[in-house]
């Protein structure tokens, strides 16, 4: 039997987040939850701040760019996300080759559909062709600039005709992105500040010194699996299965290959690694606050032992969780930054005087790294939004 009470014991140590649990650096913080979510660019940046004493923009700068020990890589749930380089080859095989495949049949069937190639496989096999090349010797480019000298990386189709959120999508990017979730490509250096996204793109080759190891699917997703009940276990076939982007099927596979076993979580089965069984020593009551899409917020599917009642306030129709306050172990509301960057808190509940007073130093903290920069999140909270409003 594992409670609520243990579960937020293992939270508060394992995700980093407690008093005297703070890992020793960006890539040990990423490590221990698997990866970070980047798909916002200033996520991965906030996620370790959170976690890393003293962090700066500088010290993740340098662990993507120039030892590259953290890749971003499109993988679970056709997200991006920054691995620790010895996790690639999981992500790969486990993840990315699946979404890379899905891709590729979107891409194809988009372009003939608008008829702008009629043979959709042949024109994407030609154009990533012409773009491998084009980055074969180390070179990084943009997307904007590999357009400008590649011509089958031109042109545009209708999407959402219509809709208030329709337009003209253009084919180039979408070239890449299936090269990248293949493994083919990476996204190097980055051509913007850190609260924005503009890759130069590279070959896997050149900026890791060697292609990413091919493994067979089914060690790929296992070697995931193992990762995540080590970072976020116990959880349920239903929370794996989500987190993953796959199937029950290979959910289950995986737990059978990698020794995992039953456990009670109060009337659902959940499951943990065998050497994993040994109670967590509580933590002290502790205050965090999280950006949007933070690896702790969407690290399960049901998550009313951390989220209940307001999942409605966190996250929005989509699926995707703005910032969030955490006390203790659970989400208790969010915060925002105010016109003049000035981390604001927004308590859907009395957390009592010693609470709030942890909530208004952290709020205090993060105010002065952030130095004046304010950051835009692509995801805000309807809570966020409403307050805003």
């Amino acid at each position: 039997m594992i409670d609520v009470a243990e579960r937020r014991a293992r939270l508060a140590r394992r995700h980093r987040l407690a008093a005297g649990e703070r890992a020793a650096d960006v890539v040990e913080a990423a490590r221990s939850l698997v990866c970070l979510h980047a798909t916002d660019p200033s996520t991965v940046y906030l996620s370790a701040w959170a976690r890393v004493d003293g962090m700066t923009v500088a010290d993740l700068d340098r662990a993507l760019y120039a030892d590259r020990s953290l890749v971003k890589h499109l993988a679970m749930r056709r997200t991006l996300f920054a691995f620790p380089r010895e996790v690639l080859a999981f992500a790969q095989a486990g993840a990315s080759d699946r979404v890379a495949e899905g891709e590729r049949r979107r891409v194809i069937r988009d372009v003939e559909k608008a008829g702008l190639f009629e043979d959709g496989e042949r024109w994407l096999t030609e154009a990533s062709e012409r773009v491998l090349a084009a980055l074969a010797d180390g070179r990084e480019a943009t997307s904007t600039e590999l357009r400008a000298e590649i011509p089958l990386l031109e042109g545009s189709y209708a999407y959402g005709e219509g809709k208030s959120w329709g337009g003209q999508v253009p084919i180039g990017p979408r070239v890449l992105v299936t090269l990248s979730a293949a493994g083919r490509i990476l996204r190097a250096t980055n051509a913007g500040a850190w609260t924005t996204s503009r890759p130069r793109w590279a070959s896997t080759r050149s900026w890791l010194g060697h292609e990413i190891e091919r493994l067979p699917a089914a060690e790929g997703v296992a070697g995931l699996v193992e990762r995540w009940l080590r970072a976020f276990g116990p959880g349920t076939v239903a929370d794996i299965k989500w987190w993953l982007g796959s199937t029950v099927a290979a959910v289950r596979r995986a737990l059978h290959d990698v020794g995992a076993v039953e456990i009670d979580l109060g009337g659902q089965t959940g499951y943990l690694l065998p050497d994993d069984l040994e109670p967590t020593e509580p933590a002290e009551p502790w205050a965090a606050l999280l950006p949007p899409l933070d690896p702790t917020t969407m690290g399960w599917f049901e998550r009313d032992w951390y989220l209940a009642p307001y999942k409605e306030q966190i996250f929005d129709t989509t699926g995707n969780g703005g910032t969030t306050a955490w006390w203790d172990g659970r989400i208790v509301g969010g915060w925002r930054q105010t016109d003049d960057g000035a981390v604001e808190l927004q308590l859907l509940e009395d957390v009592g005087a010693d609470g709030l007073r942890a909530f208004e130093a952290e709020a205090a903290r993060l105010t002065e790294w952030f130095g004046g920069t304010r950051v835009l999140p692509r995801f805000p909270s309807p809570l966020s939004k409403a307050l805003a409003g």
